[in-house]
């Protein structure tokens, strides 16, 4: 009779657990996809803004500018990966 109130607590509480941790990564999924959506967003404007040139690298924006770009560009690469 023991064993099977605690047995019964036992899958309870473990259904329980399962359930919440389903809901957390669930949730972790889809901010890590709009997360990697909004990188890709972001990449094309640079691309975008840079398509002229007029940002060139030998000033102080242009360094910057190169930076960012060097940035997104590798947070790309991780998003592009299976995970």
């Amino acid at each position: 009779m023991i064993l099977e109130i605690f047995l019964g607590i036992l899958s309870l509480g473990l259904g329980w657990t399962s359930f919440n941790l389903l809901r957390k990564v669930e949730r972790l999924e889809d901010w890590v996809g709009d997360y990697a959506q909004r990188i890709q967003k972001t990449k094309t404007q640079l691309d975008d803004i840079d398509s002229t040139g007029h940002f060139k690298s030998d000033d102080e924006i242009g360094t910057i500018f190169e930076g960012i770009k060097d940035t997104v560009n590798e947070l790309t690469k991780i998003t592009e990966r299976d995970v």
